[in-house]
C-alpha cells in the first residue's frame, strides 16, 4: 500500500485570504488560474503481516499541482501528477525499489472539500484540511468529514479507490515564527480514527476470502499554515493503518510522514536546451543525446554498459557520468532516471532490471553529490518504450539506455 499524504497539494498556489480580528482567524483558500506549484514529501514505513515485521520502506513523493479553472463559487480545478519511488528492505535481507506515476483531476472548495472521480488513485487523504465558514480563535477547534482512497490493485485486485470514511477533529493551537524567514504560521493540529468494515461477499471464494472485511487506523498531522500566503509552508503526521481479510489475516503499515512546499522552476527553456545540447556535445561521446519532454529536458545514454546481467556500472560508463554530473549541477530541479532495454528476456524480468539499471545509476548521481537523494527518482521502462526496431543489434543497443530528465514539473 502507498500512502501519499497529499492535503497541501491542493493549497499551494493560492493567494492570502484570511481576516483577523478579535473574533479569531478566518482560513479559506482562493485560487488564481494558471498557478502551480510543487510538493515533496518523505513517508517511513514498516509493514508487518500477522504481527511480525515484514519490510521497511522509505516511500519518496513528488507532487505537481496546477489551478486550470476558478469557479463562480471560488472552487477550483486542478490536475496534478504524482510520481512515487519506493525503496524497501525486507526483514530477511534484500531490498528492491520501483516508481510509479499517478494523473489526477479534482475540483476543491475555498473551504478544502474534493470532488474527485473513481477513475483517480491519488491523493491519498482527502478532504484534510476542511476549514469552517467562520473565523476561529487559538485553541478553537472543529470538525469535519474527511475519507482516505487507498490503491488496493495489486494487493487486493481491487480496480477503484478503496475508500476508507473518518471524521477529522481541528484545533488551531498556535502561532509560531519561522527562524528562517520570519513569517508567522499558524500550527493547526489534526487527528482521526478509521474504522469500516466491508460488506461481506455474498459468494465464498479464496480471492474474496483474502479482501479487506475491516480497516481501521488514526492518523495525527500538524499542519503550519502561512497566512500571510494563504498556503500550507510544510507538515508532519503519524499514522497507522491496520487491514484485516475475510480470511483472518491482518496487514498493519505504520510510520511518519512529512512535506513541505518548494519552488517551481522550468528548465525546458531554448536557451536552457541549447546549453545542455551544446555542453553534451563537448563531451565528445556520440551515443548521448539531448531532447525536450514532457517533464523537461532529457538527457538520454545509449548503449549504456553494466556488468554481465546485472545493475553494476562499468567503470567507462561511471567516468561519462561524471562529466554529466558537471551538467547536471548547473541546476537544481528534482532528476528522474528512467531506466530501458533491449526486448530480450521475459517481461517481467526486463522490467526488473530497467529498473535495477535506474536506481543503479540515481545512486551514483547520489555518490557525486548531484542531488540529494530525496530529489531523485526512477522508474523502469522494460522494453516498452523502443527509439529503434529490436531486430538489429544496433537497434537493442539504443533501447538499452538510461534517461535522465531535469525536470519541471
Amino acid at each position: 500500500m502507498k500512502r501519499t499524504v497529499f492535503f497541501i497539494s491542493a493549497l499551494v498556489f493560492v493567494s492570502a485570504a484570511f481576516c483577523q480580528d478579535a473574533d479569531g482567524t478566518l482560513f479559506e483558500f482562493k485560487y488564481k488560474k494558471d498557478d502551480s506549484s510543487r510538493i515533496l514529501s518523505t513517508v517511513d514505513e514498516a509493514v508487518f503481516v500477522n504481527g511480525a515485521l515484514n519490510h521497511r520502506a522509505q516511500i519518496l513523493n513528488r507532487i505537481f499541482c496546477k489551478v486550470t479553472d476558478v469557479l463562480d463559487d471560488g472552487s477550483a480545478a486542478h490536475e496534478a501528477s504524482f510520481m512515487t519511488s519506493e525503496t524497501s528492505v525486507g526483514e530477511r535481507g534484500g531490498s528492491f525499489s520501483w516508481g510509479q506515476e499517478y494523473d489526477s483531476a479534482f475540483v476543491r472548495t475555498r473551504t478544502g472539500k474534493y470532488t474527485i472521480e473513481d477513475i483517480y488513485f491519488m491523493p491519498t487523504v482527502r478532504d484534510v484540511p476542511v476549514f469552517p465558514e467562520y473565523p476561529v480563535k487559538k485553541g478553537g477547534k472543529w470538525s469535519a468529514e474527511g475519507h482516505e482512497a487507498h490503491d488496493l490493485r495489486m494487493a487486493f485486485n481491487i480496480q477503484k479507490p478503496f475508500r476508507v470514511p473518518f471524521t477529522a477533529q481541528y484545533e488551531y493551537v498556535d502561532d509560531e515564527i519561522d527562524g528562517n524567514t520570519g513569517r508567522t504560521l499558524n500550527l493547526i493540529e489534526v487527528t482521526y480514527s478509521m474504522y469500516f468494515e466491508s460488506p461481506r461477499p455474498s459468494s465464498i471464494t479464496r480471492d474474496i476470502l483474502n479482501a479487506p472485511a475491516v480497516t481501521m487506523g488514526h492518523s495525527s498531522q500538524k499542519i503550519w499554515w502561512d497566512n500571510q500566503k494563504g498556503m500550507i509552508d510544510h507538515y508532519s503526521e503519524e499514522f497507522k493503518i491496520i487491514i484485516e481479510t475475510f480470511y483472518g489475516d491482518q496487514i498493519t503499515f505504520s510510520g511518519t510522514a512529512h512535506a513541505e512546499v518548494t519552488e517551481f522552476k522550468r528548465v525546458s527553456t531554448e536557451e536552457n536546451l541549447r546549453k545542455i545540447s551544446e555542453s553534451v556535445s563537448n563531451l565528445g561521446y556520440g551515443n548521448i543525446g539531448v531532447a525536450q519532454g514532457e517533464k523537461g529536458v532529457t538527457i538520454s545514454i545509449e548503449n549504456i554498459q553494466f556488468e554481465p546481467d546485472s545493475a553494476v556500472l562499468m567503470e567507462s560508463e561511471k567516468v561519462k557520468l561524471e562529466k554529466i554530473a558537471e551538467i547536471l549541477k548547473t541546476f537544481d530541479n528534482d532528476l528522474l532516471i528512467t531506466g530501458h532495454c533491449a526486448d530480450r528476456g521475459t517481461k517481467q524480468n526486463q522490467m526488473r532490471i530497467s529498473e535495477d539499471r535506474a536506481v543503479s545509476v540515481a545512486e551514483y548521481l547520489s555518490l557525486l553529490n548531484v542531488r540529494n537523494p530525496n530529489c531523485i527518482f526512477t522508474e523502469g521502462k522494460g522494453a516498452s518504450v523502443p527509439v529503434a526496431p529490436n531486430t538489429t543489434e544496433q537497434g537493442r543497443a539504443k533501447n538499452r539506455r538510461v534517461e535522465i530528465t531535469i525536470m519541471d514539473e
